[in-house]
Order: structure tokens, then sequence, then C-alpha cells
């Protein structure tokens, strides 16, 4: 390849991408801040929401958090909330999308539908999976499982007669439970009081800014290179021309555990790449570390494959119906 051509991407590349770092990192703030201050309520309100599971779990997917997706993979684990909630939390997860889009520039009129659109789906088929659960009777036997995710994670928890027994210092077996996974699979320590969790909250920040201004910044340069060899108009002829091939393609590239991939798909919708239909798709896949944590916590192998079997099939499914309608 022309070396002078490389060089040209290269500094395309560093124009697009370094003046969405700052926009990154002030978002970043602004989402560890609220996460922060929420301090566990997103996670009591999901385990007494009951029925409601489903529509209370999609909303709070959607919000502007990180880490969400893996709380409701350890307390599906733990059996605290339903298959149907679990589903629901991953399909709306928003993961790297609102960052991204922020810093793009992107209208938050097309943020906010694309956002909707993910938490109605969530609801709509987190209710359908627990209707048809039931009706098969494979729920399981109703009481939380929790002593025995504790000693899958080695957490010592200690022999305790219930799930909500509370420690001395307050802190339930769940919570605790819970916290281990949470810190282990997102590096979040809320050990940190007055100024040190502000400390927390900008190293947090800057780590999450960092990693994915890399990946963007690579994305770019792999897209720019891609677009001035082979030309716009022949990869938008490929891509419309298979429209069923892109969307599975896209929700393959979503259901990867890591931030990477709803940047790679939200980086890809912003500059034509890809239809809203595949973007989609990829986006519903993309639940975070939900599915991760998941595989990790949930003893069920058989279990787990089914889930993240369903998710995929839902993301795909719902991408080639929206596709085929705003396609």
């Amino acid at each position: 390849m022309d070396m002078e051509l490389i060089v040209d991407v290269l500094i395309d590349t560093a124009k697009d991408s370094l003046t969405l770092i700052p926009f990154l990192f002030v978002t970043y703030v602004v989402m560890e801040t609220i996460e922060h201050s929420a301090e566990g309520r997103a996670e009591q309100l999901i385990r007494r929401a009951g029925v409601a599971g489903p529509a209370v779990g999609a909303l709070l997917g959607a919000l502007p958090q990180c880490g969400f997706s893996a709380v409701a993979g350890t307390l599906y684990a733990g059996r605290i909330i339903t298959a149907g909630t679990l589903v629901a939390v991953i399909l709306s997860t928003s993961d790297e999308l609102i960052p991204v889009f922020l810093a793009n520039g992107a209208a938050i009129e097309q943020l906010v539908w694309i956002i909707g659109v993910k938490v109605v789906i969530g609801m709509v088929v987190g209710f359908a999976a627990d209707f048809v659960l039931r009706a098969l009777h494979r729920t399981g036997d109703g009481h939380p499982h929790i002593r025995e995710l504790c000693e899958r994670a080695h957490c010592h928890c200690g022999d305790m007669e219930a799930a909500w027994d509370v420690r001395a210092d307050g802190v339930s077996a769940h919570d605790y439970a819970q916290e281990h996974e949470h810190n282990h699979a997102h590096g979040h320590e809320d050990e940190h009081k007055g100024s040190a969790r502000w400390k927390h909250i900008l190293r947090s920040s800057l780590v999450h800014t960092v990693q994915v201004g890399l990946f963007i910044v690579a994305i770019t340069f792999v897209c720019g290179l891609v677009i001035e060899g082979v030309g716009n108009d022949a990869i938008a002829s490929v891509l419309n021309a298979q429209p069923l091939l892109t969307t599975v393609l896209a929700a393959l590239i979503g259901l990867v555990p890591n931030c990477a991939a709803s940047v790679a798909i939200a980086e890809l919708y912003l500059e034509g790449a890809l239809g809203v239909g595949p973007m989609l798709a990829g986006l519903l896949v993309s639940g975070g570390m939900g599915l991760l944590v998941l595989f990790r916590t949930n003893y069920d192998m058989r279990q787990n494959v089914i889930i993240a079997s369903f998710v995929y099939l839902v993301g795909v499914t719902c991408g080639l119906i929206v596709g085929a309608i705003l396609g």
C-alpha cells in the first residue's frame, strides 16, 4: 500500500480522534459520578421489582453508568432476578454508545431514539421470556442461592442461615457477594470517601477515556485505510447487497465482552459504514460485561449458552426487522 496514503490516513485519524478525547473524559466523569452517587440503589430497586423486573431492568440498563449489566449477571447467578430481567438489562445496556455518540457530536434525538428502542425491546423480550419460563415451570425453586454463589466465588461469607443475613457492619451477604464480583470485573472500589472518592472517579474516567480513545483511533485508522483503498461506493454496495450477512456479523461483534464492540459499531454507524438495522443488532447484543460475568458466576454452562444465544437471536431478528422497515 502507498506510504503516502498511510500517512494521510494517520493524519486524518489523529485529527478526527484526538479532538474527541476531552469530550470523552467529561462524559465519563459525569457517568462515574452518577454511578457512585447511586451507591447500590439501582441494585436494590431491581431486586425488589418482582414480576416487574424486566421493565425496571430495561430502564436501569439504559442509564449512563458502568457495570450494571455485570451486576445483573451476578444477581441472576444468585437467583435474585429472573432470566427475563437479565435479558432486559443486557438488551438495553448502552455500554459505550452514549459517550461515543456525544463525543462525535451526533444529534441527541438520534441517541434518544436508539436508547428508547433498546429499552422497549428489552422490556418486551424480558417479559415474554419470563412468561414462557413460568408457563414451562422453568423458573427454578424461587429461592435465592447466595450461599452457593459466595462459595463458588470464595468470598468467605461465613455460615449464614439466610441470604439476607446482615453482617456486623450492616452489609448483607448478597451485597457482599455482589460487591466482590463487581469490583473484580470492573476494578471499581468504593473504599475511598471525600476527596479520595473524587480521585477514584477521575482516575477511573481517565482509564476509560484512554481505553475507548485507543479503540476509536484504531477503528478510525482501519476504516480510513479501507475506505481510501476500496472506496465508499464499493463498500456501500457490498453492505447494501448483503443486509443479512452484515446484520449477522454486526451482532457477532456485539457479543465481544469488551467496550471495543460497542465503540466499533457506533463508529461504523456514524461513519455511514453500517446501516440502522445492523447497528441496532450489534448494540442490542453488546451488553457490556453482563454475559462475561454470567459465564463466570453461573454454574450452569448450558443455561449460560442458551441465554447468550437467545440474546444474539433477538439482536439479529430485531436488526433485520428494523433494517427492512427503515432501510
